[in-house]
């Protein structure tokens, strides 16, 4: 049926069965692969995997293909490379997005690394409860889910919860056990709430000093930054020999399926990259579909990619296998839903748990849909 959700948030602990095999979710120590652990990940998905590497929303990458009779000779070479929790919740625990822009000065690794340290004594929270540390010179991760936000305001750092405008000034030695009393919080008072924004949305504050805005800004252009260059992957998909060219710099992953390599100046002349700040493939997202995920109702991918060059600039269109809407979690000027019928629903200006505006629709039918859509914007 349309619009059923299936499966789990997977971890490398605790992998999930798909249509192609275990899926392992991995969560780098700050949200970073140094050349060796990049290299080690390579090998794994050549060797044990589907012979790629996928990045989630979450920055986190994926392994795919995995058979079980081979997880513990993963889990060993994840452990020596620093890739491996010693148990699933704890795993689970560390769902800590870091935005790729910082700078050294901004200790950005050492406060991830400090706010791990203290959720060991956070309380049982819901699997995709999570903390943004947007730490550069303006904070850059506003599209990206999650629950609190450790900021940058104009006058210092700030604690933020998300669905509040405004968070409290701390400074970076107290932040990580703020934003842990922040989560004791939640746990305390969140009844059937799942996430921060939808228990503030119900008129609950937390006993914050909220007095300080965010500096904002977009997510960064591919091409030169202050750190490195960023480049993207179609689909959030690379490709073991690629990353293992990648990975002669340490790699900050981001969840715009892309990664910053640290000191590089000018593209890499590596195939299967998306270098362009122009390419229509960074207006599309899609999920593996059918019959890569056991929970997808249809092939998504290809469909995508061909309809790429449709979306305008400034708007998305994302292509979902089933109802999680995995590859774009928010909502969309446009989302096509998968059926087991081989035909697609057809979303406007939501995610794909939204209601449809089309059903049933043939893929030839569909062009002439997404025109008649983003006409307005055309």
């Amino acid at each position: 049926m349309a619009g059923e959700v299936k499966g789990w948030c997977p971890g490398a602990r605790r992998p999930m069965e798909s249509g192609d095999g275990l899926i392992l979710r991995l969560r780098p120590h700050g949200g970073r692969l140094t050349p060796d652990q990049a290299q080690a990940l390579a090998d794994l998905a050549e060797t044990y995997g589907d012979g790629a590497i996928e990045l989630s929303a979450r920055a986190h990458p994926h392994l795919r293909g995995v058979r079980p009779e081979v997880l513990p000779e993963i889990h060993r070479i994840l452990a020596r490379h620093g890739l491996l929790d010693a148990e699933a919740d704890m795993e689970a625990r560390r769902n800590i997005l870091v935005a790729p822009l910082w700078r050294a000065e901004d200790h950005a690794l050492e406060m991830a690394a400090a706010l791990e340290a203290a959720l060991g004594e956070a309380p049982p929270l819901p699997a995709k409860f999570g903390f943004a540390l947007d730490l550069g010179p303006q904070a850059i991760l506003g599209g990206a889910s999650a629950d609190i936000r450790i900021e940058r305001s104009p006058e210092g750092l700030i604690l933020r919860a998300e669905g509040m405008a405004l968070g409290e000034p701390v400074s970076a030695e107290e932040a990580p056990a703020k934003a842990l009393a922040l989560a004791h919080w939640f746990a305390e008072n969140r009844g059937e709430a799942g996430r921060m924004a939808r228990l503030i949305g119900s008129g609950l504050r937390p006993p914050l000093a909220a007095a300080q805005t965010p500096l904002t800004a977009a997510p960064p252009g591919l091409g030169p930054q202050a750190p490195g260059f960023h480049l993207a992957f179609p689909f959030g998909r690379v490709e073991a020999e690629a990353l293992r060219s990648l990975a002669r710099a340490p790699l900050r992953l981001t969840p715009w399926r892309s990664a910053v390599v640290e000191g590089l100046r000018e593209a890499p002349d590596i195939p299967g990259l998306i270098l362009d700040p122009l390419d229509p493939l960074l207006r599309v997202s899609a999920c593996v579909g059918a019959p890569g995920c056991a929970s997808a109702e249809g092939a998504t991918r290809d469909l995508a990619r061909s309809l790429a060059a449709l979306v305008p600039q400034g708007a998305r269109l994302h292509v979902s296998g089933c109802a999680k809407g995995c590859a774009h979690p928010r909502p969309a000027e446009a989302t096509l839903l998968a059926r087991p019928d081989g035909r697609f629903d057809f979303i406007r200006d939501g995610s794909a748990k939204a209601p449809p505006h089309l059903t049933g629709l043939a893929s030839a039918e569909i062009p002439a849909i997404l025109r008649g859509s983003f006409a307005p914007s055309l």
